[in-house]
């Protein structure tokens, strides 16, 4: 099977925006991304509770491919990688804070609590 190509046509922009963060983790993959600047992929995928590592993986790669995330290979033993936001995924992160704005008045109005996450290890 084929794989959908993340390029169009599209009706109009939020049909593209939503495009390329369609899929459950990477909004969160953004957000943490943006909180850590810097990220390991076990720190990422130990921040995000439930993801796979197959998941991540995936939404990691088209998140490249699309110019939101950079992955920075370090020629070690064992090899050491990291991933950032480029600037193009720092102005969609600026993008989607108006969301996230929506979504905790959401989550308040509902009753909802947001779930704790292991606070990221810098050291």
């Amino acid at each position: 099977m084929a794989k959908a190509s993340r390029r169009g046509p599209y009706i109009c922009g939020i049909d593209a925006a939503l495009d390329v963060v369609s899929g459950k983790w990477k909004g969160l993959i953004l957000w943490e991304l943006h909180v850590c600047r810097v990220c390991r992929f076990a720190e990422l995928r130990r921040r995000m509770p439930g993801v796979s590592e197959k998941m991540l993986t995936q939404h990691l790669r088209e998140m490249e491919e699309d110019g939101l995330v950079h992955r920075e290979v370090y020629a070690e033993v064992p090899p050491r990688v990291e991933y950032s936001l480029t600037e193009h995924g720092r102005t969609l992160n600026e993008a989607l804070g108006p969301l996230g704005v929506w979504g905790v008045e959401r989550m308040r109005r509902e009753g909802t609590e947001a779930v704790e996450v292991a606070e990221p290890s810098h050291g």
